[in-house]
């Protein structure tokens, strides 16, 4: 399994790499965009089996990539790992075609607990 990360922070982007690492998902590769953008770019050529998307970015933000994702008819697990936890928001992110949303700040554990409720195992 091949994780896209996508947060135009370069610290979050290490700080969820690590905490799949300490969540028991340290032997998938992981692949990374800076925004929603380039996250499309490399959405097509890596074709990963995961994504985990900020919401907030330059360019396009989560939202719109990942509603870009859906209407290209791709079905990947979509999740949001964003400060933007209100049930608005997550009505939005439903909508929009995400599997899961996992609040910031957040633990390996929730991260474990996200990812096996969206049935993705280690």
């Amino acid at each position: 399994m091949k994780i896209l990360i996508v947060d135009d922070s370069r610290t979050m982007r290490l700080i969820l790499k690590r905490s799949l690492r300490q969540a028991g998902y340290g032997r998938h590769p992981t692949v990374e965009a800076a925004d929603g953008k380039e996250a499309l770019e490399v959405f097509e050529r890596e074709k990963p089996d995961l994504i985990l998307s900020d919401w907030n970015m330059p360019e396009m933000d989560g939202l719109e990539f990942c509603q870009a994702i859906r209407e290209a008819g791709h079905k990947v697990p979509f999740g949001f790992v964003t400060s933007e936890h209100t049930p608005e928001m997550r009505d939005k992110a439903k909508a929009a075609g995400a599997t899961f949303l996992i609040a910031k700040p957040f633990t390996p554990d929730k991260i474990d607990q996200a990812l096996s409720s969206a049935r993705i195992a280690a």
